[in-house]
């Protein structure tokens, strides 16, 4: 397995396990506590996960497809654009950004703790799926088109890393919120 996709998939794994930490032990209130009327419960946190990373799954399904085999094992290197986009979305975050509204957290009122956590590691395995069936291919080569923007493209590599600095993000965002709760 390409050393990537290995690292990729640990960390995947550390973010369920996050994901089950941060929940372990919440009650329905607690979970859904705001500490402020501009910032998210532990719930929303969670939920905005579960709502963004579907959305990207197609566009991975489209780069794998056209991808073409590595031909290499090794680590693979992005640009510097790549790399800042990737960075700029790990904990603790170093400016706030606007949730785009096809990313917002649905207006249902309260979330139950265990509802959202087995979405959360649902699509997490749906991510994984993406991330074993890209193992082999050019992650620097191909590119994936962002469903925000079709401008936007990344090595599918940069893009699957991006998804997991997204992923700490908002884990770390709902953390915040639990000492509080």
């Amino acid at each position: 397995m390409n050393p990537d996709i290995e690292r990729m998939l640990a960390e995947l794994e550390a973010i369920k396990a996050d994901g089950v930490a941060i929940c372990d032990g919440r009650s329905e209130a607690q979970f859904n506590w705001r500490p402020g009327p501009d910032r998210w419960s532990m719930a929303e946190c969670f939920v905005h996960l579960n709502v963004s990373v579907p959305v990207t799954l197609p566009a991975f399904d489209a780069a794998i497809a056209r991808a073409t085999p590595a031909r290499s094992t090794q680590p693979f290197h992005y640009g510097w654009l790549s790399r800042w986009i990737v960075r700029s979305m790990e904990p603790p975050p170093r400016f706030r950004m606007r949730t785009i509204p096809r990313f917002r957290v649905p207006p249902t009122g309260r979330h139950t703790v265990e509802t959202v956590l087995a979405d959360f590691l649902t699509v997490r395995e749906q991510f994984a799926e993406r991330l074993k069936r890209a193992d082999g291919l050019d992650l620097a080569g191909v590119r994936a088109i962002s469903p925000v923007n079709r401008m936007i493209r990344l090595p599918l590599g940069a893009y699957f890393e991006f998804i997991l600095a997204h992923d700490r993000r908002h884990l770390w965002q709902a953390r915040q919120v639990r000492p509080l709760a």
